[in-house]
Order: C-alpha cells, then structure tokens, then sequence
C-alpha cells in the first residue's frame, strides 16, 4: 500500500499557507497579544500534523484549526491569567476529547481579523526588515526558514528579527485595529511598501547567485490580492498587483537557459504570461475606474505599456516618458527621474537621456546606486563613447551585489 503521508503533509501545509492569517487574526482579535496567538496557531497546526494523517483532512480545515488554537487558549489563559471574561470569550468547558468542529465561529470578521493583521504586522513602530519578517511570518505563513533561504539571511537573524518585532508591538502597546481617519492612508502606504519591497527582492534579488526568486513575487502577489479583497476602495492596491502582475509576467523571459539576464528590449515576449498580463489589465482598469493617480497605478500604467507591445520597437516611449515625469514629481524619488532618463533616450535618443543622467551624476543622490553607472554606460555605448562606457560598467559590476548582474555588467564591458 502506498504511504499518502508525505502527501497528506503537503496538503496541510499549503492549508496552513491559506488559513494561517485568518486563524491568527482572529486569535489576536480575542487574546490581544500577537506573540500567544501565534503560539496557539502553530499548536494547532501541530495537532493537525499529528491528527490529519489518521483521520483525514477535514471538511472545513480552517474552522477545525479555530476551534483547537481556542481550545488551547482556553487551557493558556487559565494557567497564566485565569480571568473569567477572557475564558468566555474563548468558550467554555471544551474537554480534550471533543470534536474540534463541534464549536466552530465563522462570522464576518474574519477579513476585518486579516486586514487588522496586516496592519499589525507592518505597524511604523517596526523597522522595515522587521515588518518584512513578521508580515511574511503571521499573514504570508512562511516558516522562519522559508523567509531566511529566500532574502539569504542566517535563520538566526530572521528569528531574532520576528520575536523583537513582536516584543516591540507588545511593549508600544500597538491596538489590534485597522487605522482609521488620516492614519488609515499612511498605514495602507506602510503595508504596501512593504508587499512591493518583498516583491522587488523576489524580481531583482539584491544579492546571492540568481537573478531572481519566483517564489517570492508569488507571495508579494498573493498578499497583494488579499489587500485588494480587503479594501476594495482603494486605488493604489489594485494599481499594486497590476504592476507586479505585469513584471511578473517576464519571469520566465527574464533569464536564458544557463540562468544569466535578459535585458527587456532582449526578452522573447511569446514567453511572457498572457493570464498575468490580462489579470493586471483588469486590476489597472479597476484602480482607473476608481480614480487611482498614484504612484502604484503610475508605474502599472507604464509596466502596462510594456505588456501591451508586441515588440519593443512598438514601445510607446514617449508616453512611458511622460508618466515618468508625473511620478517623479509625485515623488521626487531619483530613481524614477533615471527611469524617465531611459525612457526619453528610447523617445529622442541616448543624448537627451544621458543629460538627465549626467546632471544625476552631478547631484551626487545615486552615487551608491549601481543602476546609474550602469545606464550611463549604455547610453555612451550607443553614442560610441566605447572607453567611457566601459568605466562606467565596471564601477556598475563593482557595486552591485547579485552574481548574474555582475556577470551582465563585466560582459557590457568586456564589449566595450
């Protein structure tokens, strides 16, 4: 007979991915303390690894979760606080023996319980890293291990990083609410800086021997999705998850068989994702319809009208140039003024961009930023300056700390 264990673990493992936030959200909801309520989430899966083979997985995994992480609650809070109103609010009596699915509570809160989480996990108390860890940790349901293997970071490290954060959101004595007022704008701002930062490291990985890391624009894209479920008003997250969609989209275009970059004007666009690209359309017009400007819905309209040429002589660059110029004075930010400087030199050709990029270069504001040089020396290749180039793409390979881009970059040189 064949042994389904190991698959029986898989199939609870990816339950565990799907319910983790909503079992933990409406933990915190109840016990007010982020730390116990992951404790008793993680209780809870161990007693389904440890049942689930046996029995089977039940009919409505989540609500069995619920009901043994309350149970264990229970037992928690009457060894450390023995209060009578937090055991009611728990349910009362439940002996070992009985059928977990004999007090389930599904109600309306559970998203509000999920949105409440992610505001939590991405609270401004926390330093970046921080909200990164525990939102991935508590709303993503990655191990401590997953998220260490894919930022190549010790587990140590990210365990130490999760247990402060959830020390630090105890001792500020942060509420498990959404935010609501002027807060709830620049809270939203935290919780999608933080989903697109997990998706950048997963589409450009800043260090290590691979130029990108699928499984965690998968992830950015799935907590993307649930913010968009979770506030359906909000233009920005649907401008969000159509622009890491579309670049999404060129994963599989983005390398070449040995696994070294492929520049976009270089990219097979058969290769690209058809469903993501229409998926991020929808998601763009969406945010449109409901009146999005902002910086996200900026660079998905731009993402978009990469996706929408068949060829990158069809590109259009003009318009590209001129919604880098709204966003950068949105912004401000110089990054996206060295993104219009690519653009125009697509749009007017590689003198006018390189004027913007030497007065970059001036300003002294990307002197660390790998990316300057390394457009710089695009630009004077194109304009037969061979030598300059090549300076400029070897300072590039210097400063950069992914193996394949420093690869791409010494070969620019190497051209030169």
């Amino acid at each position: 007979m064949t042994d389904s264990r190991p698959e029986i673990r898989r199939r609870i493992e990816a339950v565990w991915r799907i319910e983790s936030a909503r079992l933990i959200g409406g933990l915190v909801r109840v016990v007010r303390d982020v730390g116990l309520a992951e404790d008793l989430a993680q209780d809870a899966l161990v007693a389904a690894l440890e049942q689930w083979p046996e029995s089977g997985i039940p009919d409505n995994p989540g609500a069995w979760l619920t009901a043994v992480a309350r149970r264990r609650g229970v037992d928690t809070i009457r060894r450390r606080v023995t209060l009578e109103r937090k055991v009611e609010e728990l349910g009362r009596d439940l002996s070992e023996t009985e059928d977990p699915m004999g007090d389930i509570e599904i109600g309306p809160t559970v998203h509000d319980d999920v949105l409440r989480l992610i505001f939590t996990a991405c609270h401004p108390v926390l330093a970046p890293e921080a909200r990164v860890a525990l939102t991935l940790r508590l709303v993503g349901g990655l191990t401590t291990e997953e998220i260490a293997r894919a930022f190549l970071v010790p587990v140590p490290t990210v365990a130490q990083r999760i247990v402060r954060a959830k020390k630090a959101l105890g001792a500020a004595d942060v509420p498990f609410e959404t935010p609501v007022g002027p807060e709830l704008a620049e809270r939203l701002r935290s919780v999608m800086e933080v989903v697109y930062l997990v998706f950048n490291e997963g589409y450009t990985a800043t260090s290590g021997a691979t130029w990108a890391r699928a499984e965690l624009c998968a992830e950015a894209m799935r907590l993307g999705r649930m913010l968009c479920g979770l506030a359906p008003d909000e233009p920005e997250a649907f401008g969000l998850v159509a622009l890491m969609e579309i670049q999404a989209s060129r994963l599989a275009a983005r390398v070449d068989a040995s696994g070294a970059p492929v520049t976009l004007l270089d990219q097979d666009r058969a290769r690209w994702d058809g469903v993501l690209i229409d998926h991020a359309l929808n998601a763009l017009a969406r945010a449109e319809a409901l009146g999005g400007t902002g910086s996200y819905v900026l660079q998905a309209e731009i993402a978009a009208c990469h996706a929408r040429a068949r060829t990158p002589e069809s590109t259009d660059w003009a318009r590209i140039a001129s919604l880098y110029a709204s966003l950068a004075a949105r912004t401000g930010s110089p990054i996206v003024e060295l993104n219009r400087a690519v653009a125009v030199a697509m749009a007017e050709g590689p003198a006018a961009g390189l004027a913007i990029v030497d007065d970059l270069a001036a300003s002294e504001t990307l002197k660390s930023y790998h990316l300057l040089p390394a457009v710089r020396g695009d630009l004077l290749a194109r304009l037969g300056r061979s030598d300059e180039a090549r300076t400029e793409f070897e300072a590039a390979a210097a400063m950069t700390g992914n193996e394949q881009e420093r690869a791409l970059l010494l070969g620019r040189a190497d051209d030169c």
